[in-house]
């Protein structure tokens, strides 16, 4: 036993330095230094969401009631769009392997056509993530309420299209008796949050006034998100009163009552915090997206070229797939922790 530990090592076996110790290459080994240290900052911002959700002390916004919209389709399918995309950017990563697996048989064609593929799973995911954010951006028809006892809802059900706007003083453009038919969620929106709707009508921008045509509201329920006197976080509102407690609060002319969408000061959907890490996190996960879509297209056109043919190996495709690996993988525990739980 003494003996087999100090057995000599002849000098071709041993290491000697100059070259690499490993099999991996240089370039190999570098991409999973930095995709380490990536890994590291998402794992601290996730672990900072995780910490300001479980310290927050208004109630914070569900998945499912937030991202339920589909595109051409409205409102009514949680999560379902997210899922979608969640899928082509896993099956983007499938591609990315059969990529992989046709450089390693110097297979050009097939290196190619994988490539293309990924490329587009790619492009659908950011412009989805792009879609994602315009909606969460400008949020839902019926925005968040403060009802009158100083508690604040979110409201579900099916909002009464606007059919118009008919003036009934006129102002600077607009004549008594026009019909307004153009931007009439935008203009109505503004309004309500300047406090410029009151019992039907609208104060428009050109000082003119207008009684506001609109189809009844239907199953109006609110979600009561934070504490007031009489409601109380948890609590439901539903039917008749929920419509009219609504139709008061946008129709009472006061400012600042309802909450639209979200930016980085007012959430529709909940706190502010919850806004300011959904855009950094999710865009942040975004810019890494589109960044591995423009190396994909850099190193396509090489492909296209025979550059990598003539090197005798496709090792760029490789290293190129371990970063795609890594965002596909990124945006599994995104998914996880901001949509899911």
């Amino acid at each position: 036993m003494a003996g087999d530990s100090l057995k000599q090592i002849d000098s071709s076996t041993l290491w000697g330095g100059k070259v690499s110790p490993f099999t991996t290459s240089y370039g190999k080994l570098m991409m999973w230094f930095f995709l380490v240290s990536d890994a590291l900052t998402f794992g601290g911002l996730l672990v900072s969401y995780g910490f300001t959700r479980h310290d927050c002390q208004v109630a914070w916004p569900i998945g499912e009631e937030t991202f339920n919209s589909l595109p051409f389709l409205g409102h009514g399918y949680p999560l379902l769009y997210v899922a979608l995309m969640t899928f082509i950017l896993i099956v983007s990563s499938v591609t990315m392997v059969l990529a992989v697996e046709a450089g390693h048989r110097m297979d050009r064609k097939g290196v190619t056509k994988w490539m293309i593929a990924t490329i587009i799973g790619g492009f659908f995911f950011v412009g989805s993530q792009a879609w994602e954010w315009y909606h969460f951006i400008h949020g839902s028809e019926f925005g968040k309420v403060e009802l009158a006892d100083g508690s604040r809802a979110i409201v579900k059900g099916h909002f009464g299209e606007i059919e118009n706007f008919k003036v009934i003083e006129a102002g600077h453009h607009h004549k008594k008796g026009d019909v307004i038919t153009e931007d009439l969620m935008h203009e109505f929106q503004h309004a309500v949050v300047a406090g410029h709707v009151h019992d039907g009508k609208i104060h428009l921008h050109d000082g003119s006034v207008a009684k506001v045509n609109r189809k009844a509201d239907e199953h109006v329920k609110l979600l009561i998100k934070e504490d007031g006197s009489k409601h109380h976080l948890g609590d439901v509102i539903e039917g008749s009163e929920a419509a009219k407690i609504y139709s008061e609060v946008i129709n009472s002319g006061v400012p600042n009552r309802v909450i639209y969408g979200a930016n980085l000061q007012a959430n529709e959907y909940g706190p502010s915090q919850y806004a300011q890490f959904f855009f950094f996190i999710t865009g942040f996960h975004g810019f890494h997206v589109f960044s591995g879509v423009i190396i994909n297209i850099i190193i396509l056109f090489g492909v296209l070229r025979g550059v990598y043919h003539k090197r005798g190996h496709y090792e760029m495709v490789e290293k190129t797939g371990l970063y795609w690996h890594f965002v596909d993988l990124v945006w599994v525990f995104v998914f996880t922790f901001f949509y899911l739980i």
